[in-house]
């Protein structure tokens, strides 16, 4: 005769892992048909030869707009899934009232930056879960430029020269137009994530511009660089909301510009964000080399 304790174990048992058997064959199917999604939309370019090497391949994500209205609708329930988790992970952080900035600047910019590292070290386990999720993402929710017109809004490379950025084989920059503290994060081929608190990569990757810790300015500029070579492999890009500065009219929606040069080819994209929500997955791109038979 089977004890009842026993039986009821055994039930609670079977019963747990048929609940997460099913859910990891559910992410697994999820998983291969975002990436049969992603490589049915996506775009590929051919670039020349780059230091006597084989031909390049730039492969670019698809973006929200590319793709069939009922892949948009799937997103958007994704999305609303990565604003819950960023919720409840407790990355949104209380406003508190800004300071007008005077005479000790600097001093005020060094307790941010120790306010900011505080933080970090707070929530460093929740932001590496949230960013995991959202690297998940295989369609970008950035919108390609493509109007010339666009073109002069934003002179990306007069901010870069004005703070010392570096160009470099591959470079993704950041430029937005408020006192805000908008955030870099870039996913690279080695499995790193470069942001303000991982700015060097082992793999050559460097963020040689951060701004707005404090509020200094209302034309901010961020950029990741490989200076001379980069990685094979997928590269993505997202950038999160870090913190809403009450200062000058800055609001709680923030549009912004990100530039993706590969090789010399370049990719420009226009977002909006709002203050609490989630880091959003921009783009992806993935290089590779070609023979010269391909």
């Amino acid at each position: 005769m089977v004890e009842p304790v026993t039986a009821g174990t055994g039930i609670v048992l079977t019963s747990g892992a048929l609940y997460f058997g099913l859910r990891a064959w559910r992410r697994r199917n999820q998983r291969l048909r975002a990436l049969a999604l992603a490589e049915k939309y996506s775009t590929s370019t051919r670039l020349k030869s780059v230091g006597g090497g084989g031909m390049s391949l730039v492969v670019n994500m698809p973006q929200l707009a590319q793709v069939p209205t009922r892949e948009q609708e799937a997103w958007k329930v994704r999305d609303q899934h990565r604003d819950r988790n960023h919720m409840e992970l407790g990355l949104i952080q209380p406003e508190v009232p800004e300071l007008e900035l005077d005479a000790n600047e600097e001093q005020e910019r060094i307790s941010e930056v120790g306010r900011r590292d505080e933080w970090i070290q707070a929530n460093e386990s929740p932001l590496v879960e949230h960013a995991a999720l959202v690297s998940e993402e295989h369609i970008g929710s950035g919108v390609v430029v493509a109007e010339e017109s666009d073109e002069h809004e934003v002179d990306i490379d007069e901010r870069l020269e004005r703070e010392g950025g570096e160009s470099g084989v591959v470079q993704i920059s950041l430029a937005w137009d408020d006192y805000n503290d908008l955030d870099l994060h870039v996913f690279t081929p080695s499995g790193e994530r470069i942001y303000f608190n991982n700015k060097i990569s082992d793999c050559d990757g460097i963020l040689d511009v951060d701004m707005n810790v404090r509020p200094v300015s209302n034309t901010p500029v961020e950029n990741v660089v490989w200076k001379e070579s980069a990685p094979l492999g997928t590269y993505k890009v997202g950038v999160h909301f870090y913190k809403h500065h009450r200062r000058r009219r800055t609001k709680k929606k923030c549009k912004f510009r990100l530039r993706v040069i590969t090789h010399g080819k370049t990719k420009e994209y226009i977002g909006r964000m709002k203050y609490g929500q989630a880091m959003q997955m921009v783009t992806s791109f993935t290089l590779s080399e070609l023979s010269k038979e391909y």
